[in-house]
């Protein structure tokens, strides 16, 4: 016979259903910490900015908690079978939001908003819901007081464990479309088992059975098939063919190759970072007007340029004693080793005997004690989020100028003056702030448009003439001469000093995106 669990009072859970409730409150703040955490990061990697999607997730996510929590006063009967229907549509809408996200995203702007956010209303109310229903269940068992005091530690203890292991093992392991297929199949998974051990309390247990089954089956197909829709959904997102893909700690690697002209393009977060059809515009731009400055150029330091395209145009220097190459990433640098088309590109560059590569984080690596640096080469990609922003801080340049020689230069690609104005002086002007001298110049770049770079001084001049003894492609006399003019839309403009205190870097770049 069918009871009404809600109503009930007399009914006494026993110990083994008071387990399997406890254990679902700690999956549901599991599975609702990592789907705040899967919907931030995807619209961080498709927009950027991550500190303002985080923001904005994590605050209309806690909201629609709080209307699911008062909504939840409504269901006043059948509690339990209240409860499995919203793990049900839980499970199926929340294992899916990376994948909609994806499809989404090619559309316009507006569009991916309202899938966004309707994204994290629905799932924040339906988890909202949860768990006034799971304490009022517990209630039967002991005081509301006890019951309440359970629930939020309980829940606390799960978001704690989906916090930890989103970083840790999800996104790095499995990656943005799998991670939300599996945290999906857990909640599936619960509305299973509490179909199974409360099926006496349900009114229809079968159909509830059939239905949690029927998910289970749709999202573990998704999970075998989760390479083939990683690629259909990544696909929406480049003109070309992808070649490789890779989601590691800390960024995700995508390689793509044209179908038509078989240019290769690296992108990093969504971000391009080169076409092997201009690349050498760029990095001769980079490396050698600072390389043939004057005074000794024995011991050079790399800080990005995982890639290995930096590195290929300062091994042309004979007088290069050594090159460390620091990039964190230590899938960036494997790849570059390995794959052969990146190895081509580089000419090998990584397993030159001169050249050593330390996966580590710049800022750590540049504050610790160490030799002394002639030459010091910045390939950061923009600042275009506050993890970033560091790197381009007055602080991170006074840790380098204090692990250079001092008749050292560096350079350091500072975006785009066209696009990114204040951003590029922003840079220029960081850099004034803690070295003698700076010289701004700038190149057009098919693939990226108008780019610049800032060269820096410890205490030395910069040459007038530039004359290059080593092959280029690109870089010239001339060309330098002209580089170093910059016309009225893009001539300097009063930018701030950028800092760790005082991240304004990454504002401004996100503002001169928006125009």
């Amino acid at each position: 016979m069918t009871e009404d669990f809600s109503q009930n009072t007399n009914l006494v859970l026993s110990r083994q259903q008071t387990v399997i409730l406890l254990i679902s409150i700690l999956i549901v703040a599991l599975c609702g910490i990592t789907y705040e955490l899967i919907i931030g990061t995807v619209s961080s990697y498709l927009l950027g900015n991550s500190v303002h999607q985080f923001s904005l997730t994590i605050g209309f996510f806690m909201f629609a908690m709080g209307v699911g929590s008062y909504l939840s006063k409504l269901l006043n009967q059948h509690l339990l079978q209240n409860f499995i229907i919203i793990e049900i549509f839980i499970a199926l809408i929340g294992g899916s939001a990376s994948l909609i996200l994806f499809i989404a995203f090619p559309f316009i702007n507006i569009m991916y908003n309202m899938v966004m956010y309707s994204l994290i209303l629905i799932i924040g109310i339906l988890v909202g819901m949860e768990i006034p229903i799971l304490t009022t269940l517990l209630s039967q068992k002991t005081s509301t007081r006890d019951a309440l005091a359970n629930v939020l530690s309980i829940d606390y203890l799960g978001a704690l464990i989906g916090s930890v292991a989103f970083p840790l093992l999800l996104l790095p392991q499995l990656g943005l479309i799998r991670s939300s297929f599996v945290i999906g199949l857990i909640n599936i998974l619960t509305a299973t088992v509490n179909v199974y051990f409360f099926r006496h309390q349900l009114q229809r247990p079968k159909l509830m059975m059939r239905l949690s089954l029927g998910i289970l089956f749709l999202l573990l197909t998704f999970i075998f098939t989760s390479g083939f829709l990683t690629s259909y959904a990544e696909q929406h997102l480049y003109f070309d063919q992808i070649i490789y893909t890779k989601q590691t700690p800390y960024q995700r690697i995508v390689v793509t190759e044209s179908n038509k002209t078989r240019e290769q393009r690296l992108y990093i977060d969504g971000h391009i970072q080169f076409s092997a059809r201009d690349e050498y515009r760029y990095h001769e731009s980079l490396v050698h007007p600072v390389m043939i400055q004057n005074n000794q150029r024995a011991n050079i330091l790399i800080l990005g340029g995982g890639d290995g395209l930096a590195a290929r145009e300062i091994l042309k220097y004979p007088d290069v004693a050594l090159i460390h190459l620091v990039d964190i990433d230590p899938e960036m640098t494997r790849i570059s080793r390995q794959l052969p088309l990146l190895k081509k590109l580089n000419a090998g560059s990584l397993d030159n005997p001169k050249l050593t590569v330390f996966n580590q984080d710049a800022f750590t690596f540049i504050n610790q004690p160490g030799i002394l640096y002639d030459r010091v080469i910045i390939d950061m990609p923009d600042p275009h989020n506050e993890v970033i922003n560091k790197l381009y801080s007055r602080e991170f340049y006074k840790m380098i100028k204090r692990r250079m020689t001092q008749d050292g230069f560096l350079v350091s690609q500072s975006s785009s003056p066209f696009f990114t104005r204040r951003t590029f002086w922003s840079i220029e002007q960081t850099l004034n702030y803690v070295f003698d001298q700076t010289l701004s110049f700038q190149v057009t770049v098919p693939s990226f448009g108008l780019w610049g770079f800032n060269m820096a001084s410890m205490q030395g001049t910069f040459i007038e003439n530039y004359q290059f003894s080593v092959p280029t492609r690109f870089l010239n006399s001339d060309t330098m001469r002209a580089a170093k003019i910059f016309s009225e839309d893009i001539k300097k403009v009063p930018s701030p000093v950028n800092s760790i205190m005082e991240p304004t870097l990454y504002q401004l770049y996100i503002k001169d995106l928006q125009g």
